[in-house]
């Protein structure tokens, strides 16, 4: 908590709020001496100026008083959501960098929370502790010194007072923290339950499981429920427990009180006076109370946004980045590179080795799982390889920036994302630059022209994930989208996997007829051998391993992983269109 205050807080705003919490505690607390005083100067000696010359100074601290929290109330809540705007923007500029494996350490879900219901108990804390938690200590220690010069005898019942109430604050806290702790844990499940539940809706409905996943989600969601239960009847004990101790602390404050006053060693107006701390201490102790129910969860809260925030990146750029110098033709190249997943026994990618030049065509597949998408998002550098180097025009890419490797690649995923806008802002993300005839090329080569026309255009709207288009539609506009990048590779990760044969046949033909395409690098994985058959070279996978590397037709004649896919494919009519 300390090291996100001491981050994202605006210090002399901070600063601010407590002067004027000040100077609001002051002339709140100086109330009761003046009604003292009135008591016992004013209207025991019947004199009225004084009476009428002690309410002006009272009214005038009461306008300062009002005036002082106002400002310590603008500055509290303005810089707490300036410092929940900050803690989130650092969130998702951390996170937009993340690998793979920084992504799956996380989870999607814990993410999401992290930076929204973590970073809003920060905010509920901070507000919160630049009102309460700076004005309840100086209120209470001030109120108590004020009260023991007017009697220290009295003042004991509040010292007996305050060791109970800490005694009863510690061991309800101590009980409720790790609960707190355990709530936000639990919502990570819940989030998650329930995105996988939105998320794979049809899914859900086409396998008549809707009972289960709501048995499923109850379950998580009566867990959250018990331990907010547990937790917030724990702290509910506290409030009446501070009520009943602190109005006994009256009745002692009034009984002893009277005593002094019958025996004339206490003046009356002294006492209301001190019966006034006595509130005010009463006023402290809540205040304290409710900041010890926000700080436990706050604390916990911050631990985990620290947790992202403090985590290393698993993929850095080098302190000095190399630039690719321009040449006259590109190359990318794989000198035994070997990947593994964390955690995993085996490699999933073994000693790869292959060159490929501008204008060439590298195609590779194989089964599922044989590494084929491992392979290409190690071209990006989106995941980092175990041993070997994967060069780009002779410079390795962990010695590039980022920044400078990813505006020399373009790539379409597996899983074809669009955002939520319009298709023009979706083409766009290729090339922030790209006219609206730029985008009808990239789409027209992309085959995916036609449909769009019978739409809006290009303000054709695009739902969150392309959900209101086919994921045929989607693939076409993924790959739209990656084309209109000025690059020099070209991936395409199994992007033509929704596409019938024809419209495969036909994108390739224009691909290939596309000058600026045709001058690049093209990465293709398929699953479908009449998709990579005019490659330049293809690369066959097996559990990882390269297991041939050839031209089609060499491949076709000597190698048996390929010959067994191609077999497979023409029992399914699926690679007649090999050679078109």
């Amino acid at each position: 908590m300390i090291k996100l205050v001491k981050r994202f807080l605006n210090k002399w705003a901070a600063l601010g709020a407590v002067l004027f919490m000040i100077v609001q505690v002051i002339t709140f607390l100086y109330l009761p001496t003046l009604t003292a005083g009135i008591i016992n100067q004013g209207i025991a000696k019947h004199d009225i100026n004084y009476i009428i010359g002690q309410g002006v100074l009272m009214f005038i601290l009461s306008i300062l008083s009002v005036i002082a929290a106002g400002g310590n109330i603008y500055f509290a809540a303005t810089q707490s959501q300036l410092m929940g705007k900050k803690i989130r923007s650092a969130i998702y500029r951390k996170v937009i960098y993340f690998s793979e494996q920084d992504l799956s350490k996380f989870g999607d879900s814990s993410l999401i929370t992290r930076a929204t219901n973590d970073v809003v108990q920060i905010q509920n804390v901070m507000v919160n502790m630049l009102r309460m938690m700076i004005m309840s200590p100086i209120m209470l220690v001030t109120a108590i010194v004020l009260a023991f010069t007017m009697s220290p005898k009295l003042t004991l019942i509040f010292v007996l007072s305050l060791v109970i109430l800490v005694a009863i604050i510690y061991l309800i806290m101590g009980r409720s923290i790790p609960l707190f702790k355990s709530i936000q844990t639990k919502t990570d499940d819940l989030n998650l339950t329930f995105r996988e539940g939105l998320t794979g809706v049809r899914v859900i409905r086409a396998f008549n499981r809707d009972d289960y996943e709501q048995k499923r989600f109850d379950h998580y969601n009566r867990d959250y429920m018990n331990t907010g239960l547990k937790v917030y009847r724990l702290t509910a004990m506290m409030f009446p427990l501070l009520t009943v101790i602190l109005n006994f602390t009256n009745i002692g404050i009034v009984w002893f009180g009277s005593q002094l006053i019958a025996s004339h060693s206490f003046a009356v107006g002294n006492l209301v006076a001190f019966m006034s701390y006595s509130t005010q201490i009463l006023i402290s102790f809540t205040m304290l109370s409710f900041m010890f129910v926000f700080l436990p969860r706050a604390s916990a809260s911050a631990a985990r946004i620290n947790e992202v925030l403090d985590h290393e990146d698993s993929i850095t750029d080098s302190d000095q980045p190399v630039q690719p110098a321009k040449q006259a033709e590109s190359t990318l190249s794989f000198n035994d590179v070997s990947y593994r997943y964390e955690h995993a026994e085996e490699c999933a990618l073994s000693d790869v080795s292959f060159n490929v030049h501008a204008g060439q065509t590298l195609a590779i597949i194989g089964g599922t799982g044989s590494g084929k998408s491992t392979l290409v998002n190690l071209i990006p550098r989106l995941i980092e390889p175990e041993q070997g180097s994967i060069k780009i025009d002779g410079v390795d890419v962990a010695k590039m920036s980022q920044f400078s490797l990813h505006q020399l690649v373009s790539i379409t995923q597996q899983k074809a994302v669009l955002f939520a806008g319009t298709v023009r802002s979706n083409m766009q993300f290729g090339n922030r630059e790209a006219t609206d005839d730029q985008i009808w090329h990239a789409l027209e080569v992309a085959q995916a022209a036609d449909f769009i026309k019978a739409e809006a255009g290009l303000d054709t709207r695009v739902e969150q994930n392309g959900e209101n288009f086919s994921g045929g539609q989607r693939q076409r506009l993924a790959i739209a989208r990656t084309i209109i990048k000025d690059a020099q590779i070209y991936v395409f990760d199994d992007s033509f996997s929704a596409l019938d044969f024809k419209t495969d046949a036909k994108l390739r033909g224009d691909l290939h007829a596309d000058p600026k395409i045709s001058r690049a690098i093209s990465v293709i994985v398929a699953q479908r051998v009449s998709t990579i058959a005019n490659a330049d070279e293809i690369i066959v996978l097996d559990d990882g391993k390269v297991v041939g590397q050839g031209t089609h037709q060499q491949l076709l004649a000597n190698n048996e992983t390929y010959q067994s896919i191609v077999n497979s494919q023409i029992r399914t009519g699926g690679a007649s269109h090999a050679e078109k």
